[in-house]
């Protein structure tokens, strides 16, 4: 009976084995860090790339081969800020995950949170995504277009990145905590496209003075509680008897040794170097994210080598005397300034068009390469992952995707894909859908 059940782990493990075990030839392939191959072949063995050859790649008999004729090979996508998996329908309070309640929430982990059964997942996937950076916070409203969440709340949580696949969060999750979500204050007011509307709804305007006063208090209660945060670190390092765990401050400490960056959201000119000096002066690793003006920071950006999370670049200005391009021209202007960029959509429910917010960048002044590059390669450097996601090369799992075509481009199509080598589904929704009413009779 032992050896019976033996044999059938072990035919299952084969079986499991194969299924991430397999050479992709005849393809061009994108590696993204380097030119482009036509004609190549890739080996996957295990879930991971162990080989990039020529086309005549010689491999066992028994592997499985997927024939890539006149298509191309590119690594999966990262969306590096969404609320995919946190939130189904928005309106439905019971179904979204993204407003908890308090000030300072550091130990909450967006990961947790993460429903692997979400309709959102193979529909973003369809367009070519592979992994997601999943905020612990609502991406709706706050500062500008993007930072919501409660509306006090200042530290939502840590961001977590996950890949589009798999039975639990522990199987998704590439890392539970990329990020620590951080929502900088701001003086603002309402666009003046929405100024009637507000004053129907009774919105009243804060005064500049009101809102300084504010500001300049938002900031004292953020420098509060960083200062708390180290005096708990200098205790626990010094194995104080009398200090009691303080969640809120353990996982506030790899925040403090630079091990986990602070990801900053802002929009505003004069939010991004307010940012930068409070960075300068808590001494911590940040990233700049949902940006919509950048003013004249570019080289302060550049010269702390600080990267930006850029946000929607078919989106409207904020105030009605901006550039009605500024959104599609900022990429290529940070760009340009030798910032490293990364696109997101901050959302659920356009998290699919990550390819088009990059190629409408490509539009407006940033090269193509780069646009590719600030939806693979970069995010994973930005969050640390570089060593296994972000591109086509030996020893990184088998993030990719097989196309007919540019995946910037809306008419190409996603053949196959693979997520630690294993071959996802393309069914969703959308797909559901479409094959139901085009059979309709």
């Amino acid at each position: 009976m032992k050896i019976y059940i033996l044999l059938i782990a072990t035919a299952a493990l084969t079986l499991a084995g194969a299924n991430d075990t397999f050479l992709v030839r005849n393809v061009t392939v994108h590696p993204v860090t380097g030119p482009s191959v036509d004609n190549a072949s890739v080996m996957v063995v295990d879930g991971k790339i162990s080989e990039i050859g020529g086309a005549k790649l010689i491999v066992p008999k028994t592997t499985k081969v997927i024939d890539g004729k006149g298509m191309h090979l590119y690594p999966g996508m990262i969306n590096s800020a969404t609320e995919v998996g946190m939130s189904e329908i928005s309106s439905v309070r019971e179904s979204a995950d993204t407003n908890e309640i308090g000030q300072f929430d550091p130990q909450l982990r967006a990961a947790i949170a993460v429903n692997p059964s979400s309709e959102h997942i193979p529909v973003t996937r369809a367009n070519g995504i592979t992994s997601v950076m999943v905020l612990p916070a609502s991406a709706g409203g706050g500062e500008g277009r993007r930072g919501g969440g409660g509306a006090s709340q200042v530290i939502s949580g840590q961001a977590s990145l996950m890949h589009l696949d798999g039975w639990t969060w522990e199987e998704m999750a590439v890392n539970k905590s990329a990020a620590m979500e951080l929502k900088f204050p701001a003086i603002q007011g309402i666009p003046a496209r929405f100024a009637e509307m507000a004053a129907m709804m009774g919105m009243q305007r804060t005064s500049y003075a009101e809102q300084k006063r504010n500001y300049d208090k938002a900031l004292v209660e953020m420098h509060d509680f960083f200062e708390q945060a180290r005096r708990y670190q200098k205790a626990k390092a010094g194995k104080d008897s009398n200090l009691k765990t303080d969640l809120r401050f353990e996982a506030m400490i790899p925040v403090l040794e630079g091990k986990m960056p602070v990801m900053m959201m802002v929009s505003k000119a004069k939010s991004v170097k307010d940012a930068v000096e409070f960075a300068d002066r808590e001494k911590i690793k940040i990233v700049i994210a949902g940006v919509d003006e950048i003013g004249d920071y570019t080289a302060l950006l550049k010269a702390k080598n600080i990267p930006v999370i850029c946000g929607p670049t078919l989106a409207l200005p904020n105030n009605e005397d901006d550039a009605y391009d500024q959104q599609s021209t900022l990429p290529g202007q940070l760009f340009k300034a030798g910032v490293k960029i990364a696109f997101a959509t901050f959302d659920v429910q356009f998290a699919r068009n990550l390819p088009y917010q990059a190629a409408t960048a490509v539009a407006y002044g940033l090269p193509y390469d780069e646009a590719l590059k600030a939806v693979t390669i970069n995010p994973a450097e930005i969050f640390g992952v570089s060593d296994r996601i972000g591109s086509i090369e030996k020893g990184k799992w088998a993030d990719m995707i097989l196309t007919d075509g540019d995946p910037l481009e809306t008419k190409t199509q996603i053949k196959h894909m693979f997520i630690k080598g294993h071959e996802v589904d393309l069914t969703s929704r959308h797909t559901k859908l479409y094959d139901k009413y085009m059979g309709r009779q």
